[in-house]
């Protein structure tokens, strides 16, 4: 019963983890794909007009220098309003490098299409507001899955040539350069590439800013530290939980084994060998259970994985499913954490060893 208990605990332990890293890596994928995890720009005017910047700036290559730049994705972003049949509703359009093969050709969210009714094959109507209303008939070329389909921030990819024409740009006018970064120290490159605009002197680059997007979304990773949080307290619990169904386990093993015990220090065995020998055996016993359940939470990271079996609300979670992410590292780390800590809990009834007196256990049997 106590490496049911074992295996139950690692189980619950892993898939904290795995569900917590998910949340993770599946809303930062979310957010980059709109604003990327750094994102430079222009300072907004209040015009009612967008404002460009130029697409190659003279620090480029600096940029990319950077340990933690991965690449720079140029885009023109502009929001407007999709009317289908009586659907009013609010897009993001953002133009990217082969965004779509044809011109006009665009890819909506799934969300968006379930809004609307319309699919791949579908004529698109977005009205751009400004000074003066633009509208386009895009064709709808693919529909997409976003991580992040929030209802008031439904982005649509399109071609960058078809956004720069819609604004009057030429070829070397953007809204805005996304940056992707190799590693999560989102804000210290934000940093260090502000530090290279600033310092490069060149007028071009004077009336830029940078942003991380835990910058721009920040009650976005506010809720997944607050998340993370829970996941510790939940590894600390189970560990706790498990440790001390192990300990009564090898409690009940030691009173059932109390006149062997005794007739072991009898025969001149320490008190200590004999305590090391039953916590090696409730060792073994925690090793199995934390084998059953890495086996079984691994499996239920894999079904949900490929078939997002367990949905949410992306209202209050952001994400439409549960999403898992197999961190080996963070798994091990986990795993090796929570069997030291059941380890030192095993050492507290192997204590009781030192008080049994063995003329007693012997007189008793």
């Amino acid at each position: 019963m106590a490496a049911v208990a074992i295996a139950v605990s690692f189980f619950v332990i892993i898939i904290a983890v795995a569900v917590g890293a998910g949340f993770r890596h599946s809303i930062r994928e979310g957010v980059a794909a709109m604003t990327g995890d750094v994102r430079i720009s222009p300072f907004l005017t209040g015009d009612a007009e967008p404002v460009s910047m130029p697409r190659h700036l003279p620090s480029e290559q600096a940029i990319l220098d950077l340990p933690s730049v991965k690449e720079i994705v140029p885009a023109v972003v502009r929001a407007g309003i999709v009317k289908s049949s009586d659907i009013v509703h609010g897009v993001v359009v953002k133009g990217i490098p082969g965004g779509a093969e044809e011109s006009l050709g665009v890819s909506i969210p799934h969300r968006l299409s379930e809004i609307t009714g319309l699919g791949v094959g579908d004529d698109l109507t977005v009205y751009f507001v400004g000074e003066k209303v633009r509208v386009r008939k895009f064709h709808i070329t693919q529909v997409h899955r976003d991580l992040l389909e929030l209802d008031d921030n439904l982005l649509v990819y399109a071609r960058l040539e078809d956004m720069q024409r819609l604004n009057g740009w030429t070829e070397d006018q953007v809204s805005c350069l996304d940056i992707r970064t190799r590693n999560g120290l989102l804000e210290q490159t934000a940093a260090d590439i502000g530090n290279l605009l600033l310092a490069s002197g060149h007028p071009e680059e004077e009336d830029l800013y940078t942003a991380a997007s835990t910058r721009m979304y920040p009650q976005v990773f506010d809720w997944l530290n607050l998340l993370d949080f829970n996941v510790v307290i939940i590894l600390i619990l189970m560990t706790v939980v498990a440790g001390f169904n192990m300990v009564s386990g090898l409690l009940i093993m030691l009173l059932r084994n109390i006149s062997t015990v005794g007739t072991l220090k009898t025969l001149g065995m320490d008190g200590r060998a004999i305590g090391r020998l039953f916590v090696r055996i409730g060792a073994e016993a925690v090793l199995k259970g934390m084998l059953v359940g890495n086996a079984l939470a691994l499996l239920f990271c894999l079904i949900q994985g490929t078939t997002h079996l367990i949905p949410l609300d992306p209202a209050n979670y952001f994400v439409s499913w549960v999403p898992v992410h197999v961190n080996l590292p963070w798994i091990l780390a986990a795993d090796l954490l929570a069997f030291l800590g059941i380890l030192a809990l095993l050492w507290l009834p192997s204590r009781v060893i030192a008080s049994i007196d063995p003329a007693q256990t012997v007189k008793a049997d």
